[in-house]
């Protein structure tokens, strides 16, 4: 491990925030591995995607499991899209409505006047719940809370998770008790839209999907569906918390905006929301992609087998993109037709993350119901700092929120 690998390691974010601002846009990390965040060349990247191979990650490859649809490739990764985009966009999220409201108006219920909680470990409660409804038609509290307990053990603790890697090489295995009955509750399902009865019906394009890879893809939808929900809805409630004119402007829209489920309703929501991306992005680096041909980037002449990870994170803090990237201020995307150049916080490519419109839906509701119905003060906001749970920029595990009213 040479000294930009160790520092990117053990002092991400301090690491990254020093290199946003590189003129070109590119670092080398070690040989045959480069990261990239100048705008034309993650549009590049992007473009080309459908050529390039996609090298799982060292981190999360031995959690998610070898056949994860994270890293397939080829025809198989795009029978997986096929199966699993159709569901999670547009009109057909509106299957979904009910049952978010359901499970949010539960949990905002538990919320008494008085109580204090934490923030994010609230959210990815919340966000597991409806995840697990939409993939596998239910959720088993036994199930999800082993899940939950596999998934703290590997990545609550960023030096936790360090040290698992240096002294064991990979991240605790989610062992063979909850493989099974994670499996099981999926073969168990009776509701026909759930994503696993899509993925095992007889006449899908994806074919035939064992016991192995079915476990893998239910623990890759799982995670990926509920840790970057939490944090971006954890993230927004604490921004609302903190800036009490802009929270008063969302619950302005609120009172006209029926369930918030349509962002053209609540404009101001959903620029917080959008700026809550930015700043801090649901994940801090896009997939690796591998380079099959020698090509050249930026002026960097990478032959083929070169790694190239777009920088999402140092992409959204550019100060030639946005101005006083560190401030908080939604107004960037107020009245914008499209996205800046350089923002994708749902990555790009042939890998755009499949659940980006059902993941804004969940954080635009959860975040309605609970302003429209508890007011939160914020304990101890010198907590609001993000930590790092694998890929994943979520809250400190100990910020607190206090239910005032």
């Amino acid at each position: 491990m040479n000294r930009t690998e160790f520092e990117l390691a053990f002092r991400t974010l301090p690491f990254l925030d020093a290199h946003a601002d590189l003129p070109n846009g590119v670092l080398p990390i070690r040989p045959g591995r480069l990261m990239v965040w100048e705008p034309q060349a993650l549009d590049e990247i992007f473009r080309a995607d459908r050529g390039l191979r996609h090298p799982g990650s060292r981190s999360l490859g031995p959690l998610l499991g070898p056949k994860s649809l994270l890293w397939a490739d080829g025809e198989r990764h795009a029978a997986y899209r096929r199966v699993l985009g159709t569901p999670l966009r547009g009109r057909n999220l509106a299957r979904y409505h009910g049952m978010i409201t359901e499970v949010v108006d539960d949990a905002v219920g538990k919320l008494v006047p008085g109580k204090t909680f934490a923030l994010a470990d609230w959210t990815r409660q919340v966000a597991l719940d409806i995840v697990a409804r939409i993939i596998v038609g239910s959720a088993d509290r036994t199930v999800l809370a082993a899940f939950t307990r596999w998934i703290d053990r590997a990545l609550g603790s960023r030096r936790r998770t360090l040290a698992y890697r240096v002294l064991r090489g990979s991240l605790p295995e989610s062992g063979e008790d909850l493989d099974r009955a994670l499996v099981r509750l999926a073969k168990s399902t009776s509701d026909p839209h759930s994503l696993v009865a899509l993925m095992l019906a007889p006449d899908n394009p994806i074919g035939r999907i064992d016991d192995g890879e079915l476990r893998d893809q239910i623990v890759s939808l799982l995670f990926a569906g509920h840790e970057t929900t939490a944090s971006a809805t954890a993230w927004t409630l604490f921004q609302l918390t903190e800036n009490p004119r802009l929270r008063e402007g969302v619950l302005s829209e609120l009172d006209t905006a029926g369930n918030a489920s349509d962002p053209a309703e609540v404009p101001l929501l959903q620029a917080v929301i959008q700026e809550v991306l930015r700043l801090s992005p649901p994940v801090e680096v896009a997939g690796n992609r591998m380079l099959t041909e020698e090509t050249e980037l930026l002026g960097h002449r990478c032959p083929a087998g070169t790694v190239v990870t777009p920088a999402i994170y140092l992409a959204h803090h550019r100060s030639d993109v946005f101005p006083q990237p560190r401030r908080f201020d939604p107004h960037r995307f107020l009245g914008r037709k499209g996205t800046p150049a350089g923002y994708l916080p749902f990555g790009g490519g042939t890998r755009f993350c499949l659940g980006s419109q059902l993941g804004q839906l969940e954080i635009r509701m959860i975040t309605a119901a609970v302003l429209r119905r508890r007011t939160l003060r914020c304990v101890n906001p010198r907590a609001g700092k993000p930590a790092l749970r694998g890929h994943a920029m979520a809250p400190s595990n100990r910020l607190r929120m206090r239910v005032v009213a």
